[in-house]
């Protein structure tokens, strides 16, 4: 029989993404869960053993609330521009009774104004806590990673590495930190996260309702580009004198981004977005800023060169599965 103070069921979107599969393998392992994804009619996405499917129609409100009912949480990882899905999920979410909703967050700090002013992508994120709160229905838990380390190391116009070439763009001196999270240890946190109890037990312990409609932020390492490339030295066991090494002012470069969106250059976006965590503003370091949750969830200190030698495998085929 199940304990009304935990969370049992979870449904799951976006499972068979790069970090729903972890989400959804570290939920199934915790043997505490039962996993459900939420997937489109047609979708010909690869799933974790173990995890239930129901099959919707986005257009059809019925198959999503059909979906939903029973379940204890629902979690949202999909493409960042799928705004009209995730408010539709949320709708019905809040008619099939689902009290717990992890949004589409999974990013740098979108509580900072200075920010969200200066990317306009991460302003949806705001616009959605703030309908699910309106709405009444539900309630939510942002949970704040940074960037993706795995992939976005992988990038050249991301974090500035060129691995095949041996090559790094350094933003200002490359000594600004930011933090950032790998898809393991995020899958880490939402498994752990979810099997919190609802209320405490006592007066000491953690639990869901000291996150209801808050951020929490959760990350694998707070580094630099600096450190990044140290890191990259020892994996592929190379120098400095091994690497070109070349230097951008943040500003300049976030401003040249700005501009190649207004000619239709989507590339100019991830200019943008990227380096802005960069400045020596200091907006992309969370862990100073706001502190994490790490310790609450027991997650692991993780290897920063082990998450570096995933990303120059990826580095290979970055924009692949």
């Amino acid at each position: 029989m199940a304990n009304a103070n935990y969370i049992s069921k979870v449904a799951i979107v976006g499972a068979g993404g790069n970090s729903g599969k972890f989400m959804t393998e570290a939920l199934l392992k915790t043997g505490r869960h039962t996993v459900t994804a939420i997937t489109r009619v047609d979708s010909k996405s690869q799933l974790p053993q173990g995890v239930q499917v129901k099959k919707v129609d986005y257009s059809k409100t019925e198959t999503l609330v059909e979906a939903l009912k029973g379940q204890d949480a629902l979690v949202i990882t999909m493409n960042r521009v799928a705004g009209d899905a995730q408010t539709s999920l949320i709708n019905a979410a809040g008619e099939a009774g689902v009290p717990w909703i992890l949004p589409n967050e999974w990013s740098p700090d979108t509580a900072s104004e200075a920010l969200v002013r200066d990317v306009a992508g991460f302003q949806a994120k705001g616009a959605t806590r703030k309908y699910i709160a309106d709405l009444g229905k539900s309630s939510y838990i942002a949970v704040t990673t940074g960037f993706w380390y795995e992939w976005s190391l992988a990038i050249p116009l991301a974090f500035g590495f060129d691995f095949k070439n041996k090559a790094v763009t350094l933003f200002d001196d490359g000594d600004v930190k930011i933090s950032i999270s790998t898809w393991p240890q995020v899958g880490r946190a939402v498994a752990t996260l979810l099997s919190l109890p609802v209320k405490s037990d006592n007066s000491t312990s953690t639990c869901l309702e000291d996150f209801r409609n808050k951020h929490v932020y959760v990350n694998s390492f707070t580094v630099s580009q600096n450190d990044m490339l140290e890191s990259a030295m020892r994996v592929t066991g190379t120098q400095k004198k091994d690497w070109t090494i070349t230097k951008e002012k943040s500003t300049e470069r976030y401003q040249a981004g700005a501009e190649q969106m207004k000619t239709g250059d989507h590339i100019g976006f991830v200019k943008m977005m990227y380096t802005r965590v960069f400045y020596p503003d200091g907006v992309g370091d969370f862990e100073r800023n706001r502190g994490t949750i790490n310790s609450a969830l027991d997650l692991p200190t993780e290897d920063i060169d082990k998450a570096t030698e995933a990303a120059i495998e990826r580095s290979k085929n970055p924009w692949g599965a």
